[in-house]
This record gives C-alpha cells, structure tokens and sequence, in this order.
C-alpha cells in the first residue's frame, strides 16, 4: 500500500513539471512572436515653432456676379422656358408675358391716334379755306369794295383756324406718343436673360401673375465664385487686402489656403461685423455653401501644434500614437489647448524629435510595428 501512495505521488510531480515547461516553453513563443505589421499611415515629427493668433469666422459662398430678372409691367407668365439648374447664355429668351388689358389700350390708343389724325386733316383744310378767302377779302378790302367790319372777320377767321390747327397737331403727337407707349409694352413682355449663368431660383411659374419690380428668376455667373466673411468690427485694423487665411468649406470636406480679395469698409450696425471677400476657383463650389475662415493674427509665441486627426479619446483624455525606434506604437495621454487652424497646440505630453502618426489612427493599436 506504501508502495502504491508513493508511485502515485511520483507521478503527480512529474505532470506538474512537465506541464509547468510547457506554459514556460508557450510563454517564450508568445513573447518572441513578431508585432502586427499597420501599414497605409502617416507620422510627423514633432517641433517647436512659432504658434501664430488666429480668428475664426464664418462665411458664405456667393456667385461674382448675379442677376435677378424682374418684370416691368402688370402680366401674367404665358410662356416659360427654362426650369432652375438650366444654363442660359446673354440675350436667350427666357419667358413670354401677356400684358393684362394690353390688347384693349392697344386699341383704344390705335382709335385716339386715328381720330387726332382725321382732326388735323380737317383742320388743315379749314385753315385753308380761311387763308384763301382771307386773301379775297384782303383784296377786296385794299379796292374799297368791302367794309373794315367785313374785312376783320374773315382775318379772324384765319387766325382761329390756325390756332385749330396747332390743338389738333398737339392733340395727335399726344395720340401717338401714347400708342407709342402701348407699343413699347410689347418690348417688357418679352424676357431676356440679362447675363450668362445657370437659373439659381424661379419663384414664378408658368400662369402667374406679375407686376412690375416683381422676380420672376434669379441668374448666377457659376465660373468664379467669391467667399464672404462676417467679420467683427473688432479685427478691422488687423483684417486687410492680402490677409492669408485658411478656408473650410464643410460641403466639400477639404480646407485650402487663401488671401483677403476684398474688405467692404461699411460696418452692419445690428451685427457690427463688415463684410471680406476671399475668391473662390474650385470645382464643386456652389452658391450658398457654409464655410469658415481662420484668419492668422499676431504670434504669440512657440509651441508644438499637431493635425486635429492625429488625436483620439481615451475616456475623458486625449492620446496619440507615438513611434519608437522600431517603429512601435505606443499610446500617449497629452494635454490640448487651443486650435490654430486645422492644427491643435499640444501643451503637455510631447516632446520635440518624437514621432506620431497623424493619418490612418483609427488603424492602429497598441504595440503594432507601423510601415
């Protein structure tokens, strides 16, 4: 029996050893196994430089040049040919109006400027009758065969037909002038496009009725687009033609460098902001764009800044990846301040030379060998 407690206790050891090596022997493979190779990032290598003041303000994309067609008389929309989005070229008809009562004045200034012509014609002829009979009676008058009575009567007759005849004269360059007008009307119902664009609004459809001053379509030059800034009437001094300034257009989810173009000096006295103008050449841009602009001020001071997209969360910090010698990632809590442009100034948890990878983070983890 003390034979067989013993044989069993040998046993038990000896498994226990040999097991206590394997976990030894697994333990070694999994500490010399290689790291898990990222690749498709990118680092930066961190340094101090000059950290300049910025502002950042908000801006609206608006087309260089626009053109808001109105109507020019009381109508209604008989013909519409275009649709918003089309593109249209200078001088292209863009609609057809019907004058309303245009047909009736029309003619009630075609029958008054007949009437007055018809007047003058019968005063010319009265006019004539009286010159010819007033040169009887004139010679009459001078051979004595008629009396002074007779005589002034018939030269007043004369000059009362020509006085006749100058109302009926002003009378018919009245007639005309107004059919004139009428006519003209016919000119306003036909709708040009003023500039070469694309239709951006059309808040009348075909059928309905206008009136003069009202917009019928609004045009846009789409080949060169302008960025306009409201800026606080604080930074006037600072903010001039030629300012860099960096700008974010949110639709298209790129940032690029830019310069003031132009500053309009009035300040809007509910917002107390003036208005600055940056040019626009990119594809893509589009009237009515939302955007901001950070505008480089004063330095003030050095400091180390990195790209936003190189920091991640950690629970209620922030981190980074940073790269040894061998290319390792190893997480790093930092402390950030304030934004300067798309960049974040590092206050605490960098040096300078280290490296961080700033492209691809949300591919890394920690201990993985970065290519």
């Amino acid at each position: 029996m003390k034979n067989y407690v013993l044989l069993v206790s040998i046993m038990l050891t000896a498994a226990v050893a040999v097991g206590g090596c394997s976990k030894k022997r697994e333990t070694e493979t999994r500490e010399k196994a290689p790291p898990a190779v990222v690749k498709g990032t990118a680092s930066e290598t961190v340094k101090i430089s000059a950290i300049a003041e910025t502002v950042e303000v908000a801006g609206t994309v608006r087309a260089r040049t626009s053109a808001v067609v109105s109507a020019r008389i009381p109508a209604s929309v008989s013909v519409l040919k275009v649709r918003e989005g089309d593109r249209v070229r200078k001088g292209q008809l863009l609609a057809q109006l019907e004058a309303l009562e245009n047909q009736a004045n029309a003619a009630v200034a075609t029958a008054g400027t007949d009437e007055a012509r018809q007047g003058v014609e019968e005063s010319q002829s009265r006019k004539k009758l009286a010159d010819a009979t007033f040169e009887r009676y004139h010679k009459l008058f001078s051979e004595r065969a008629i009396s002074r009575q007779e005589f002034d009567i018939k030269q007043s007759e004369k000059e009362l037909a020509a006085q006749a005849l100058a109302r009926a004269e002003a009378r018919l360059k009245q007639a005309e002038e107004r059919s004139k007008a009428v006519s003209s009307i016919s000119d306003y119902t036909r709708i040009l496009a003023p500039i070469s664009g694309i239709i951006t609004s059309k808040p009348v459809g075909l059928g309905g009725t206008v009136f003069p001053a009202q917009p019928l379509m609004t045009i846009e030059d789409d080949s060169s687009y302008l960025f306009e800034l409201a800026v606080p009437e604080s930074l006037a001094t600072s903010v001039k033609p030629g300012s860099p300034v960096q700008v974010t257009l949110d639709a298209l989810g790129s940032s690029f460098e830019a310069a003031i173009a132009e500053i309009v000096p009035a300040v809007d006295p509910a917002s107390r902001t003036f208005t600055a103008k940056i040019a626009l050449e990119r594809k893509g841009v589009k009237s009515g764009m939302f955007g901001r602009a950070t505008i480089g001020m004063a330095t003030a001071g050095n400091g180390i800044t990195l790209p936003k997209k190189a920091l991640f969360e950690r629970g209620a910090m922030a981190a980074v990846w940073v790269l040894d010698r061998d290319n390792i990632a190893r997480m790093r809590i930092i402390k950030a301040g304030r934004a300067v442009g798309e960049r974040l100034e590092i206050l605490s948890g960098l040096s300078e030379g280290e490296r961080v990878v700033v492209s691809g983070v949300e591919k890394i983890s920690e201990g993985v060998k970065v290519e």
